[in-house]
């Protein structure tokens, strides 16, 4: 049941997208790369979305449902970085059930280590009495750094690295962090941008809406409060007072970072 754009039939050639169509190099269960929950390709619809850098490519997987099939280029160093540095949670090195990436993906990243995804959540928090645009980053597992060993996270060691600062009290406003933003294009979220040629920080894989409130409230103000904490800490919240009250509870046990970012874009 997987769909192949003809973009993504394009890069990896016709001989390799019939395979993928026959079933011979599908994954069976894979984990989304947009949710990253788990997926079957056996019962439902499957994207097969092809992470393009300049000299590697990563075919991954994801629920027709969340994302068509297509090809998303990225810098190399983008591509490589990742499968290099970030570890999934109980994911090891990929190489178990469940990876998400096809033998033609495997074969041309070297059986590397899946790409972490950084989960994004847009809510209204209040601070200091207002209503506030935020953006909360959390990983779906540990952070690590290339050639680290060992269970330890590192997720917040390298946001304050880039900027970011610790969060002791939610209720007040993080600072600003130059050269940072906010890419909102018509009306919907497309990345954070960082600065100089590195480009975007985090890119969604296709844009993300936002509540009318969200949006109206950041067009008010031009700014955006950023927060990030390593996984399990916020988790997915239904309601953004639950969202808040979360976020408080992690800046309480000293695991959350923040950051203020003008918008880009409108």
């Amino acid at each position: 049941m997987l769909d192949v754009s003809d973009e993504v039939r394009a890069e990896i050639g016709d001989q390799e997208a019939e395979r993928l169509l026959a079933g011979d190099n599908a994954p069976g269960t894979y984990d989304c790369t947009s949710c990253r929950t788990p997926g079957d390709t056996t019962k439902e619809r499957t994207s097969t979305v092809l992470f393009v850098g300049d000299e590697t490519a990563v075919l991954a997987f994801a629920h027709a449902t969340c994302i068509p099939s297509q090809v998303v280029p990225v810098s190399e160093q983008q591509l490589k970085g990742a499968v290099e540095s970030i570890e999934f949670e109980n994911g090891g090195t990929g190489s178990g059930g469940g990876s998400g990436m096809s033998n033609f993906a495997a074969a041309q990243a070297d059986a590397a280590p899946r790409q972490a995804v950084l989960g994004i959540t847009c809510g209204l928090v209040l601070v200091k009495d207002q209503i506030c645009p935020a953006l909360v980053i959390e990983p779906t597992g540990p952070i690590a750094r290339p050639g680290q060993d060992g269970p330890g996270d590192e997720f917040l060691p390298i946001l304050i690295e880039q900027g970011f600062l610790p969060v002791s009290d939610q209720a007040v406003p993080p600072l600003p962090l130059a050269g940072w933003s906010v890419l909102l294009a018509m009306g919907q979220l497309h990345a954070i941008l960082q600065p100089g040629a590195a480009g975007a920080w985090w890119q969604a894989h296709q844009p993300l809406a936002v509540s009318d409130g969200w949006r109206a409230s950041v067009n008010k103000s031009n700014e955006v409060y950023v927060y990030a904490a390593p996984a399990g800490s916020i988790g997915q919240q239904p309601r953004e007072d639950l969202l808040q009250a979360a976020l408080a509870r992690a800046a309480e046990r000293g695991v959350l970072v923040g950051a203020t970012m003008p918008l880009s874009g409108t």
